[in-house]
């Protein structure tokens, strides 16, 4: 997924707590959802980065030489500019494109 495609601000932004509680109706389960989705976005942002950033990765011993590539730096600044995964993760909710379920809620049906 292309998280810089995303329409979520890089800065904290102010919601509504009714518009966040309105599919749910409960404002601690909206959290919930949104904390969850949260840890699923920032664990792919990170896998994404270690892949990308072992490519640099030197094997030496040697603590004296130190490199700085270019493509590295670019890579890192790519990941710092992002909006955090709890503001993608708000974004998608409010957007409706999370999917969720309830299973106490599935049993008494």
């Amino acid at each position: 997924m292309d998280y810089k495609k995303s329409k979520a601000p890089v800065n904290t932004t102010t919601q509504n707590i009714m518009d966040l509680c309105e599919e749910t109706g409960n404002i601690y389960e909206s959290v919930a959802i949104i904390s969850k989705r949260a840890n699923q976005i920032g664990s792919e942002i990170k896998q994404d980065l270690t892949k990308k950033l072992a490519e640099f990765a030197s094997y030496n011993d040697s603590l004296e030489e130190v490199f700085e590539n270019r493509e590295q730096i670019e890579i890192s600044r790519y990941y710092e500019k992002l909006p955090k995964p709890s503001l993608l993760a708000t974004q998608e909710f409010i957007d409706g494109s999370v999917y969720y379920r309830d299973p106490s809620k599935e049993t008494e049906e």
